[in-house]
């Protein structure tokens, strides 16, 4: 599906249309593919952050713009907390194999079963990432990190530079970050740290699915509406799965919905949708007056700074 350019309707506003105009599309993505040419010729094993969700099938694929003809110079890794949707691991495991990437999975029932982890009382593992993420960065001697990460999503996030340089222990410190005047982007680093790097950064929930369209960006099924078992709970509609099932009081019903971002189902929920096609999606994402992550993740919600804590920690 293409963004095409119309005439004006006469009395039509801009308000009629919600799509972003397709030149702060390409002006994105021409923003992305040089912070990503950049990461690929400062840094010496710098990989993808890849969970199979919107924002990363969308760096990939500007990866892939970045670097073609030549193939993706660039690992991919992702944490795998056990908790995620199959829906995602199966395409994520496609999209590997489709396009012949190499790709590092840090499974964090590994470091349970080992000790290097405990399950948490509360039964989700999203914050368990951290220890395997950066254990595996160490081990794989990854320098740069690009991530999916987005500044609308969340108040820590917008605070971070493009390039953030993270410390010896994975750590990030708000006071540290480097100015980056003129799209000037500084990776130098001492050796044990490493930097985070975000080619989305600019980029809107909006934007993000104005591209999919653009490009035709292949992404899980559960990004559009589809009958789920699910029931409620905090505001959230969650599925069954090896993370767990409704608890006293709480009752599994038949919904249609979508999912806005994916990632451990503990914490991850759904929302009522009725959104089957891209348009759709655009429709709904510019009605909405919250983030996908303020909507649906229970562990942005733990306190007004649950996010800027884990990234001090050494969080995505």
């Amino acid at each position: 599906m293409t963004l095409t350019t119309r005439p004006p309707t006469p009395g039509a506003t801009r308000a009629a249309d919600p799509t972003p105009p397709r030149s702060t599309i390409r002006a994105l993505e021409a923003e992305a593919i040089e912070i990503i040419r950049e990461v690929i010729a400062e840094f010496d094993r710098p990989a993808l952050l890849f969970s199979g969700g919107k924002d990363s099938a969308v760096l990939l694929h500007l990866a892939r713009k970045a670097t073609a003809p030549a193939p993706v110079p660039l690992a991919l890794l992702h944490v795998d907390t056990g908790h995620n949707l199959p829906e995602v691991l199966a395409f994520r495991d496609r999209i590997v194999a489709e396009g012949g990437h190499r790709l590092v999975v840090a499974r964090v029932e590994e470091w349970i079963a080992d000790g290097r982890l405990q399950e948490r009382a509360d039964g989700t593992r999203n914050p368990l990432q951290t220890v395997p993420l950066l254990d595996t960065i160490a081990a794989e001697k990854f320098d740069a990190l690009l991530g999916g990460g987005r500044r609308d999503e969340d108040r820590a996030r917008a605070k971070e530079r493009i390039f953030s340089v993270r410390d010896g222990f994975g750590g990030w410190d708000p006071r540290r970050q480097r100015p980056e005047l003129w799209r000037l982007y500084n990776g130098r680093h001492a050796p044990g740290e490493h930097a985070r790097v975000f080619p989305l950064s600019n980029w809107t929930e909006l934007d993000v699915w104005a591209y999919i369209a653009a490009e035709d960006v292949a992404l899980p099924e559960i990004y559009y509406a589809h009958e789920r078992d699910v029931w409620l709970r905090d505001g959230m509609w969650l599925t069954p799965g090896p993370w767990g099932a409704p608890r006293d009081g709480e009752r599994l019903q038949r919904r249609t919905v979508r999912y806005r971002t994916v990632g451990d189902g503990s914490c991850t929920g759904a929302v009522d949708s009725q959104a089957r096609t891209i348009a759709q999606v655009v429709a709904e994402v510019a009605a909405s007056r919250l983030t996908e992550r303020g909507a649906t993740r229970a562990d942005d919600r733990l306190s007004e700074a649950a996010m800027e804590d884990r990234k001090r920690e050494g969080y995505f």
